[in-house]
Protein backbone atom coordinates (compact mmCIF):
# COMPACT_ATOMS: atom_id res chain seq x y z
CA UNK A 1 0.00 0.00 0.00
CA UNK A 2 1.22 3.67 -1.53
CA UNK A 3 0.65 6.55 1.42
CA UNK A 4 2.57 9.80 -0.06
CA UNK A 5 2.92 13.25 1.55
CA UNK A 6 3.44 16.37 0.03
CA UNK A 7 6.49 17.75 0.89
CA UNK A 8 7.02 21.24 -1.25
CA UNK A 9 6.72 22.44 -4.61
CA UNK A 10 9.69 22.15 -7.04
CA UNK A 11 11.08 25.21 -9.07
CA UNK A 12 8.22 24.78 -11.83
CA UNK A 13 5.25 24.98 -8.81
CA UNK A 14 4.77 21.15 -9.04
CA UNK A 15 4.12 19.23 -6.03
CA UNK A 16 6.59 17.01 -4.97
CA UNK A 17 5.56 13.99 -2.44
CA UNK A 18 7.65 11.72 -0.61
CA UNK A 19 6.38 7.86 -0.58
CA UNK A 20 6.28 6.91 3.31
CA UNK A 21 6.43 3.15 2.79
CA UNK A 22 9.73 3.51 1.01
CA UNK A 23 10.98 6.01 3.63
CA UNK A 24 10.50 3.43 6.01
CA UNK A 25 12.67 0.95 4.49
CA UNK A 26 15.33 3.58 2.81
CA UNK A 27 15.29 5.96 6.19
CA UNK A 28 16.22 9.62 5.38
CA UNK A 29 19.35 12.04 6.14
CA UNK A 30 18.86 15.92 6.24
CA UNK A 31 21.59 18.44 6.33
CA UNK A 32 21.81 21.94 6.06
CA UNK A 33 23.62 24.66 8.19
CA UNK A 34 21.77 26.44 10.86
CA UNK A 35 19.20 28.70 9.71
CA UNK A 36 19.00 26.51 5.96
CA UNK A 37 15.20 25.21 7.49
CA UNK A 38 16.21 21.73 8.53
CA UNK A 39 14.02 21.85 11.45
CA UNK A 40 10.96 22.91 9.38
CA UNK A 41 11.63 20.41 7.02
CA UNK A 42 11.14 18.16 9.73
CA UNK A 43 8.33 19.71 11.00
CA UNK A 44 6.28 19.33 7.97
CA UNK A 45 7.22 15.77 7.52
CA UNK A 46 6.08 14.74 10.66
CA UNK A 47 2.51 17.41 10.42
CA UNK A 48 1.80 15.73 7.03
CA UNK A 49 2.24 12.11 8.63
CA UNK A 50 1.08 12.30 11.65
CA UNK A 51 -2.36 9.79 11.05
CA UNK A 52 -0.17 7.75 8.99
CA UNK A 53 2.81 6.42 10.92
CA UNK A 54 3.86 6.28 14.76
CA UNK A 55 6.32 9.04 15.15
CA UNK A 56 9.02 9.03 17.54
CA UNK A 57 11.16 12.47 18.29
CA UNK A 58 14.88 12.47 19.61
CA UNK A 59 14.71 16.61 20.28
CA UNK A 60 17.73 17.99 21.89
CA UNK A 61 16.47 21.34 22.16
CA UNK A 62 12.53 21.28 22.66
CA UNK A 63 11.41 22.59 19.63
CA UNK A 64 9.17 19.78 18.44
CA UNK A 65 6.85 19.29 21.75
CA UNK A 66 4.56 21.52 20.01
CA UNK A 67 3.21 19.04 17.93
CA UNK A 68 1.44 18.08 21.33
CA UNK A 69 -1.58 20.00 20.85
CA UNK A 70 -2.93 19.37 17.09
CA UNK A 71 -1.33 15.93 16.62
CA UNK A 72 -1.46 14.18 20.11
CA UNK A 73 2.45 13.65 20.28
CA UNK A 74 2.77 13.05 24.05
CA UNK A 75 5.78 14.88 25.25
CA UNK A 76 8.43 13.07 27.50
CA UNK A 77 10.41 15.72 29.64
CA UNK A 78 13.99 13.50 30.03
CA UNK A 79 15.33 15.58 32.86
CA UNK A 80 12.57 14.71 35.44
CA UNK A 81 13.48 10.81 35.03
CA UNK A 82 16.44 8.34 35.99
CA UNK A 83 17.85 5.68 33.00
CA UNK A 84 15.59 2.69 34.10
CA UNK A 85 12.33 4.90 33.66
CA UNK A 86 13.39 6.03 30.34
CA UNK A 87 13.85 2.56 29.21
CA UNK A 88 10.69 1.10 30.65
CA UNK A 89 8.90 4.06 29.26
CA UNK A 90 10.74 3.77 25.90
CA UNK A 91 9.16 0.10 25.99
CA UNK A 92 5.84 1.10 26.82
CA UNK A 93 6.32 3.37 23.68
CA UNK A 94 7.15 0.61 21.40
CA UNK A 95 4.20 -1.59 22.59
CA UNK A 96 1.16 1.13 22.74
CA UNK A 97 2.42 2.79 19.44
CA UNK A 98 2.13 6.36 20.76
CA UNK A 99 3.63 9.04 18.76
CA UNK A 100 6.35 10.70 21.62
CA UNK A 101 8.80 14.00 21.59
CA UNK A 102 11.85 12.91 23.76
CA UNK A 103 12.66 16.91 25.20
CA UNK A 104 15.97 17.05 26.16
CA UNK A 105 16.42 20.50 27.13
CA UNK A 106 18.09 21.73 29.91
CA UNK A 107 20.59 18.94 30.08
CA UNK A 108 24.25 18.85 30.23
CA UNK A 109 25.54 17.15 26.44
CA UNK A 110 26.64 14.32 27.89
CA UNK A 111 23.35 13.38 30.03
CA UNK A 112 21.65 14.06 26.64
CA UNK A 113 24.23 11.52 25.16
CA UNK A 114 23.07 8.58 27.42
CA UNK A 115 19.28 9.70 27.45
CA UNK A 116 19.42 8.85 23.90
CA UNK A 117 21.17 5.95 24.10
CA UNK A 118 19.06 4.34 26.81
CA UNK A 119 16.01 5.65 24.70
CA UNK A 120 16.87 4.32 21.13
CA UNK A 121 18.38 0.81 22.63
CA UNK A 122 14.75 0.06 24.57
CA UNK A 123 13.13 1.20 21.12
CA UNK A 124 15.36 -1.51 19.74
CA UNK A 125 15.83 -3.92 22.05
CA UNK A 126 11.45 -4.05 22.55
CA UNK A 127 9.92 -8.09 21.96
CA UNK A 128 9.33 -9.16 17.67
CA UNK A 129 5.96 -8.98 18.67
CA UNK A 130 6.23 -4.97 19.14
CA UNK A 131 8.41 -4.10 16.52
CA UNK A 132 5.79 -1.63 14.62
CA UNK A 133 6.64 0.85 11.45
CA UNK A 134 7.84 3.83 13.37
CA UNK A 135 9.43 6.99 11.89
CA UNK A 136 12.17 8.10 15.06
CA UNK A 137 13.71 11.14 14.06
CA UNK A 138 16.73 12.60 15.56
CA UNK A 139 17.14 16.21 15.21
CA UNK A 140 21.24 17.83 15.64
CA UNK A 141 22.18 14.17 15.18
CA UNK A 142 25.98 15.02 15.08
CA UNK A 143 25.43 15.42 18.70
CA UNK A 144 24.63 12.05 19.19
CA UNK A 145 26.66 10.04 16.67
CA UNK A 146 30.31 12.94 16.66
CA UNK A 147 32.57 11.78 14.03
CA UNK A 148 35.22 12.44 16.73
CA UNK A 149 35.59 11.99 20.21
CA UNK A 150 34.38 15.18 22.22
CA UNK A 151 34.32 16.58 25.82
CA UNK A 152 32.06 13.90 26.97
CA UNK A 153 33.35 10.91 28.59
CA UNK A 154 34.14 7.88 26.41
CA UNK A 155 31.61 5.45 27.66
CA UNK A 156 29.01 8.03 26.82
CA UNK A 157 30.07 8.64 23.76
CA UNK A 158 30.18 4.71 22.66
CA UNK A 159 26.68 4.46 24.44
CA UNK A 160 25.37 7.20 22.05
CA UNK A 161 26.60 5.99 19.13
CA UNK A 162 26.48 2.13 19.30
CA UNK A 163 22.54 3.36 19.70
CA UNK A 164 22.57 5.37 16.75
CA UNK A 165 24.32 3.08 14.35
CA UNK A 166 22.08 0.13 15.49
CA UNK A 167 19.16 2.59 14.35
CA UNK A 168 20.53 3.28 10.76
CA UNK A 169 21.76 -0.20 10.22
CA UNK A 170 19.24 -2.29 11.93
CA UNK A 171 16.80 -0.78 12.87
CA UNK A 172 15.07 -1.45 9.19
CA UNK A 173 14.17 -5.01 10.05
CA UNK A 174 12.59 -3.94 13.94
CA UNK A 175 10.53 -1.43 12.03
CA UNK A 176 12.61 1.84 13.19
CA UNK A 177 13.40 3.93 10.09
CA UNK A 178 15.85 6.68 11.02
CA UNK A 179 15.75 10.17 9.94
CA UNK A 180 18.43 12.17 11.49
CA UNK A 181 19.17 15.84 10.54
CA UNK A 182 22.81 17.30 10.94
CA UNK A 183 24.57 20.68 10.72
CA UNK A 184 27.69 19.30 9.26
CA UNK A 185 27.91 15.71 7.31
CA UNK A 186 31.82 16.46 8.63
CA UNK A 187 30.38 16.18 12.57
CA UNK A 188 28.16 13.41 11.34
CA UNK A 189 30.31 9.56 12.28
CA UNK A 190 30.48 8.27 9.13
CA UNK A 191 29.02 4.67 9.72
CA UNK A 192 25.72 6.66 10.44
CA UNK A 193 24.94 8.91 7.79
CA UNK A 194 26.26 6.04 5.01
CA UNK A 195 23.17 3.57 6.06
CA UNK A 196 20.66 6.22 4.83
CA UNK A 197 19.20 6.87 0.97
CA UNK A 198 16.98 9.51 0.92
CA UNK A 199 18.94 12.76 1.06
CA UNK A 200 17.96 15.75 1.22
CA UNK A 201 20.58 18.51 1.49
CA UNK A 202 20.28 22.19 2.44
CA UNK A 203 22.38 25.40 2.00
CA UNK A 204 26.19 25.44 3.32
CA UNK A 205 28.68 27.21 2.69
CA UNK A 206 32.43 25.01 3.58
CA UNK A 207 33.43 23.37 1.04
CA UNK A 208 34.17 20.14 2.24
CA UNK A 209 30.30 19.75 3.09
CA UNK A 210 29.51 20.81 -0.16
CA UNK A 211 31.93 18.48 -1.69
CA UNK A 212 30.15 15.73 0.30
CA UNK A 213 27.08 17.00 -0.15
CA UNK A 214 27.22 16.46 -4.22
CA UNK A 215 28.73 13.54 -4.03
CA UNK A 216 25.97 11.85 -1.99
CA UNK A 217 23.69 13.25 -4.79
CA UNK A 218 25.48 12.21 -7.78
CA UNK A 219 26.43 15.48 -8.48
CA UNK A 220 29.84 16.61 -10.38
CA UNK A 221 32.24 18.61 -8.16
CA UNK A 222 31.69 21.41 -10.64
CA UNK A 223 27.82 21.90 -9.80
CA UNK A 224 28.42 21.59 -5.80
CA UNK A 225 28.35 25.62 -5.41
CA UNK A 226 25.26 25.65 -6.30
CA UNK A 227 24.30 24.14 -2.81
CA UNK A 228 25.69 27.34 -1.49
CA UNK A 229 22.89 29.45 -3.21
CA UNK A 230 19.87 27.33 -2.00
CA UNK A 231 17.49 29.69 -0.21
CA UNK A 232 16.10 28.75 3.22
CA UNK A 233 14.30 26.31 2.92
CA UNK A 234 15.23 25.08 -0.31
CA UNK A 235 16.40 21.68 -0.72
CA UNK A 236 18.00 19.47 -2.80
CA UNK A 237 16.04 15.77 -2.70
CA UNK A 238 17.76 12.22 -4.23
CA UNK A 239 16.18 9.03 -3.14
CA UNK A 240 14.05 6.06 -3.30
CA UNK A 241 11.37 8.03 -1.58
CA UNK A 242 11.75 11.04 -3.34
CA UNK A 243 12.98 11.25 -6.43
CA UNK A 244 15.33 9.02 -8.83
CA UNK A 245 17.53 12.26 -9.92
CA UNK A 246 17.92 15.22 -7.75
CA UNK A 247 15.34 17.99 -7.26
CA UNK A 248 14.79 21.43 -5.66
CA UNK A 249 12.29 21.29 -3.17
CA UNK A 250 10.52 24.50 -1.88
CA UNK A 251 9.27 23.21 1.75
CA UNK A 252 5.54 23.71 2.40
CA UNK A 253 4.30 25.63 5.32
CA UNK A 254 3.40 24.16 8.65
CA UNK A 255 0.57 24.75 11.22
CA UNK A 256 2.90 24.84 14.36
CA UNK A 257 5.68 26.28 15.26
CA UNK A 258 9.28 26.05 17.88
CA UNK A 259 8.81 27.48 20.93
CA UNK A 260 11.88 29.25 20.34
CA UNK A 261 12.37 31.51 17.03
CA UNK A 262 14.77 33.31 14.77
CA UNK A 263 15.64 36.83 16.54
CA UNK A 264 14.20 39.51 15.07
CA UNK A 265 15.19 43.30 14.76
CA UNK A 266 13.54 45.81 17.17
CA UNK A 267 13.65 49.68 17.53
CA UNK A 268 16.38 50.56 20.00
CA UNK A 269 14.96 52.66 23.40
CA UNK A 270 15.32 56.52 22.75
CA UNK A 271 16.03 57.45 26.15
CA UNK A 272 18.25 60.46 26.42
CA UNK A 273 21.86 59.75 26.50
CA UNK A 274 22.63 61.53 29.79
CA UNK A 275 20.32 59.60 31.36
CA UNK A 276 21.12 55.94 30.96
CA UNK A 277 23.73 56.08 33.50
CA UNK A 278 20.70 56.86 35.78
CA UNK A 279 18.88 53.80 34.69
CA UNK A 280 22.05 51.67 34.78
CA UNK A 281 23.35 52.67 37.82
CA UNK A 282 20.04 53.65 39.87
CA UNK A 283 19.77 52.13 43.37
CA UNK A 284 16.37 50.06 44.17
CA UNK A 285 13.83 51.30 46.03
CA UNK A 286 11.27 49.22 44.72
CA UNK A 287 10.28 46.05 46.43
CA UNK A 288 11.72 42.91 44.74
CA UNK A 289 9.32 41.46 42.48
CA UNK A 290 7.35 38.47 44.07
CA UNK A 291 8.69 34.79 43.82
CA UNK A 292 7.71 33.06 41.00
CA UNK A 293 4.83 30.44 41.10
CA UNK A 294 6.43 27.03 42.13
CA UNK A 295 6.78 24.82 39.27
CA UNK A 296 4.33 21.83 38.37
CA UNK A 297 5.64 18.89 40.11
CA UNK A 298 7.50 16.60 37.14
CA UNK A 299 4.89 13.24 36.46
CA UNK A 300 6.09 10.21 37.74
CA UNK A 301 7.20 7.32 35.63
CA UNK A 302 4.70 5.07 36.46
CA UNK A 303 2.19 7.84 35.50
CA UNK A 304 3.47 8.09 32.20
CA UNK A 305 3.42 4.85 31.75
CA UNK A 306 -0.40 4.72 32.41
CA UNK A 307 -1.08 7.47 30.10
CA UNK A 308 1.26 5.95 27.53
CA UNK A 309 -0.58 2.54 27.68
CA UNK A 310 -4.36 4.88 27.51
CA UNK A 311 -3.18 7.81 25.55
CA UNK A 312 -5.51 10.54 25.32
CA UNK A 313 -4.88 11.88 21.99
CA UNK A 314 -6.05 15.51 21.24
CA UNK A 315 -8.11 15.87 17.85
CA UNK A 316 -6.61 17.94 15.18
CA UNK A 317 -7.69 21.40 15.44
CA UNK A 318 -9.53 21.11 12.36
CA UNK A 319 -11.17 17.83 12.01
CA UNK A 320 -15.09 17.88 12.84
CA UNK A 321 -17.00 15.28 15.03
CA UNK A 322 -17.59 11.81 13.50
CA UNK A 323 -21.13 10.44 14.35
CA UNK A 324 -21.18 7.51 15.74
CA UNK A 325 -21.11 4.14 14.19
CA UNK A 326 -23.16 1.47 13.92
CA UNK A 327 -21.91 -1.76 15.27
CA UNK A 328 -22.94 -3.72 11.83
CA UNK A 329 -21.84 -0.83 9.78
CA UNK A 330 -18.79 -1.49 11.83
CA UNK A 331 -18.09 -5.06 11.16
CA UNK A 332 -18.90 -5.17 7.98
CA UNK A 333 -15.52 -2.38 7.63
CA UNK A 334 -13.79 -4.66 9.51
CA UNK A 335 -14.50 -7.67 7.72
CA UNK A 336 -14.18 -6.03 4.32
CA UNK A 337 -10.34 -4.44 5.55
CA UNK A 338 -9.41 -7.85 6.60
CA UNK A 339 -10.27 -9.37 3.01
CA UNK A 340 -8.12 -6.62 1.48
CA UNK A 341 -5.19 -7.37 3.58
CA UNK A 342 -5.77 -11.34 2.90
CA UNK A 343 -5.93 -10.72 -0.18
CA UNK A 344 -2.28 -9.29 -0.39
CA UNK A 345 -0.37 -12.49 -1.78
CA UNK A 346 2.96 -11.26 0.25
CA UNK A 347 0.54 -11.59 3.40
CA UNK A 348 1.51 -14.69 4.78
CA UNK A 349 5.20 -14.01 5.12
CA UNK A 350 4.94 -9.96 6.27
CA UNK A 351 5.11 -9.75 9.98
CA UNK A 352 2.44 -9.55 12.21
CA UNK A 353 2.73 -6.51 13.19
CA UNK A 354 3.12 -4.75 9.99
CA UNK A 355 -0.22 -6.34 9.03
CA UNK A 356 -1.87 -4.94 12.28
CA UNK A 357 -0.20 -1.37 10.54
CA UNK A 358 -1.43 -1.67 7.43
CA UNK A 359 -5.05 -2.84 8.80
CA UNK A 360 -5.57 0.18 11.21
CA UNK A 361 -4.35 2.48 8.23
CA UNK A 362 -6.95 0.70 5.83
CA UNK A 363 -9.68 1.35 8.79
CA UNK A 364 -8.83 5.13 8.96
CA UNK A 365 -9.04 5.22 5.59
CA UNK A 366 -12.63 4.11 5.78
CA UNK A 367 -13.24 6.56 8.78
CA UNK A 368 -12.89 3.94 11.58
CA UNK A 369 -10.53 5.75 13.54
CA UNK A 370 -10.82 2.74 16.21
CA UNK A 371 -11.89 -1.06 15.07
CA UNK A 372 -11.17 -2.22 19.21
CA UNK A 373 -9.01 -4.58 17.94
CA UNK A 374 -5.52 -5.21 19.41
CA UNK A 375 -2.69 -7.27 18.21
CA UNK A 376 -4.01 -10.38 20.17
CA UNK A 377 -7.33 -9.95 18.20
CA UNK A 378 -6.19 -9.30 15.36
CA UNK A 379 -3.94 -12.32 14.56
CA UNK A 380 -6.67 -14.45 15.52
CA UNK A 381 -8.69 -12.38 13.21
CA UNK A 382 -6.05 -12.87 10.38
CA UNK A 383 -5.79 -16.53 10.56
CA UNK A 384 -9.47 -16.31 9.99
CA UNK A 385 -10.10 -14.19 7.45
CA UNK A 386 -6.68 -16.57 5.34
CA UNK A 387 -8.97 -19.28 5.65
CA UNK A 388 -12.11 -17.14 3.92
CA UNK A 389 -13.83 -16.53 7.43
CA UNK A 390 -13.89 -12.81 7.89
CA UNK A 391 -16.82 -12.40 9.94
CA UNK A 392 -16.06 -13.95 13.49
CA UNK A 393 -20.03 -14.19 14.29
CA UNK A 394 -20.45 -16.42 10.82
CA UNK A 395 -23.43 -18.49 11.45
CA UNK A 396 -22.53 -22.18 11.95
CA UNK A 397 -18.53 -21.84 13.04
CA UNK A 398 -18.98 -21.68 16.44
CA UNK A 399 -18.04 -25.22 17.00
CA UNK A 400 -15.23 -25.20 14.12
CA UNK A 401 -13.80 -22.15 16.27
CA UNK A 402 -14.32 -23.81 19.82
CA UNK A 403 -12.25 -26.93 18.45
CA UNK A 404 -9.70 -24.80 16.94
CA UNK A 405 -9.00 -23.22 20.31
CA UNK A 406 -7.25 -26.68 20.92
CA UNK A 407 -4.53 -25.57 18.82
CA UNK A 408 -1.86 -23.42 18.75
CA UNK A 409 -2.14 -19.57 17.26
CA UNK A 410 -0.32 -20.09 14.30
CA UNK A 411 -2.15 -23.21 13.17
CA UNK A 412 -6.01 -21.31 13.42
CA UNK A 413 -5.63 -20.40 10.05
CA UNK A 414 -4.98 -24.32 8.64
CA UNK A 415 -7.61 -25.71 10.51
CA UNK A 416 -10.25 -23.54 9.49
CA UNK A 417 -9.29 -24.21 6.14
CA UNK A 418 -9.66 -27.83 6.06
CA UNK A 419 -13.06 -26.91 7.80
CA UNK A 420 -14.43 -24.61 5.28
CA UNK A 421 -13.89 -27.40 2.29
CA UNK A 422 -15.12 -30.00 4.76
CA UNK A 423 -17.93 -27.74 5.81
CA UNK A 424 -19.04 -27.30 2.10
CA UNK A 425 -18.29 -30.72 0.91
CA UNK A 426 -14.96 -29.83 -1.26
CA UNK A 427 -12.24 -31.49 -1.82
CA UNK A 428 -9.09 -30.51 1.01
CA UNK A 429 -6.56 -27.96 0.26
CA UNK A 430 -3.13 -28.83 -1.15
CA UNK A 431 0.33 -28.44 0.59
CA UNK A 432 0.92 -25.38 -1.29
CA UNK A 433 -3.05 -23.78 0.02
CA UNK A 434 -2.20 -25.01 3.60
CA UNK A 435 1.33 -23.82 3.32
CA UNK A 436 0.09 -20.15 2.18
CA UNK A 437 -1.94 -20.05 5.29
CA UNK A 438 0.51 -21.54 7.40
CA UNK A 439 3.35 -18.48 6.36
CA UNK A 440 5.74 -21.16 4.98
CA UNK A 441 7.57 -22.27 2.43
CA UNK A 442 8.38 -26.14 3.42
CA UNK A 443 6.26 -28.82 2.39
CA UNK A 444 7.71 -30.61 5.60
CA UNK A 445 6.14 -28.21 7.77
CA UNK A 446 3.25 -28.76 6.01
CA UNK A 447 2.57 -32.51 6.89
CA UNK A 448 4.17 -32.12 10.35
CA UNK A 449 0.89 -29.84 11.07
CA UNK A 450 -1.51 -32.37 9.04
CA UNK A 451 -0.07 -35.17 11.56
CA UNK A 452 0.18 -32.93 14.83
CA UNK A 453 -3.74 -32.46 14.06
CA UNK A 454 -4.25 -35.78 13.27
CA UNK A 455 -2.39 -36.73 16.92
CA UNK A 456 -4.68 -34.03 18.65
CA UNK A 457 -7.42 -36.12 17.51
CA UNK A 458 -8.76 -32.68 15.74
CA UNK A 459 -8.90 -34.09 11.82
CA UNK A 460 -8.69 -37.93 10.70
CA UNK A 461 -7.04 -38.44 7.04
CA UNK A 462 -8.72 -41.58 5.22
CA UNK A 463 -7.10 -43.16 2.06
CA UNK A 464 -9.50 -45.18 0.12
CA UNK A 465 -7.96 -48.47 -2.13
CA UNK A 466 -8.47 -46.28 -5.30
CA UNK A 467 -5.63 -44.10 -3.09
CA UNK A 468 -8.51 -40.86 -3.08
CA UNK A 469 -7.58 -38.72 -0.02
CA UNK A 470 -9.90 -36.95 1.98
CA UNK A 471 -9.86 -35.44 5.26
CA UNK A 472 -13.01 -35.81 8.26
CA UNK A 473 -13.63 -33.73 11.43
CA UNK A 474 -14.75 -36.63 13.94
CA UNK A 475 -16.74 -34.04 16.04
CA UNK A 476 -18.05 -31.70 13.76
CA UNK A 477 -19.02 -34.77 11.78
CA UNK A 478 -17.75 -32.50 8.43
CA UNK A 479 -15.77 -34.69 5.63
CA UNK A 480 -14.18 -33.09 2.54
CA UNK A 481 -14.72 -34.55 -0.65
CA UNK A 482 -12.24 -37.65 -2.06
CA UNK A 483 -9.23 -36.31 -4.15
CA UNK A 484 -6.18 -38.05 -6.20
CA UNK A 485 -3.02 -37.44 -4.21
CA UNK A 486 -0.89 -34.71 -5.53
CA UNK A 487 0.82 -34.80 -8.96
CA UNK A 488 -0.74 -38.31 -9.82
CA UNK A 489 -2.51 -36.80 -12.29
CA UNK A 490 0.32 -35.37 -14.21
CA UNK A 491 2.03 -38.81 -13.54
CA UNK A 492 -0.58 -40.77 -15.07
CA UNK A 493 -0.24 -40.98 -18.91
CA UNK A 494 -3.26 -39.84 -20.73
CA UNK A 495 -5.33 -42.52 -23.04
CA UNK A 496 -5.83 -41.62 -26.70
CA UNK A 497 -9.19 -41.02 -28.07
CA UNK A 498 -10.26 -44.19 -29.42
CA UNK A 499 -10.63 -42.95 -33.44
CA UNK A 500 -7.24 -40.56 -32.71
CA UNK A 501 -4.42 -41.99 -35.39
CA UNK A 502 -1.39 -42.80 -33.50
CA UNK A 503 2.29 -41.72 -34.87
Amino acid sequence: MTIKIEMGNDAAGRPVAMDVEELLATRLLVQGNSGSGKSHLLRRMLEESAGVVQQIVIDPEGDFVTLSGPYGHLPIEAGDYSEGEIARVAARVREHRVSVVLSLEGLELEAQMRCAATFLAALFDAPRDHWYPALVVVDEAQLFAPAVAGEVSDEARRASLGAMTNLMCRGRKRGLAGVIATQRLAKLAKNVAAEASNFLMGRTFLDIDMARAADLLGMERRQAESIRDLARGQFLALGPAVSRRPVAINIGAVKTSARSGSPKLVPLPTAPAENVGELIFARDEAPPPPPPPPARPPVSSEELIRTIARPQLAPAADAPAQPAMEEDERSAIIAAVLADVAADPEASFRPIAVLFQDFQLRCRMRRLPDSGIDLAAFRRRMAMARAGLFDENEEGWGEALALAAELPEDMLGAFLLIARAAREGREAPDENALAEVYGTRSPGRVRRLIAYMEARDLIVVRTDLGGKRSINIPRLGWTTAATAPEGEAQARPSRPAENATLF
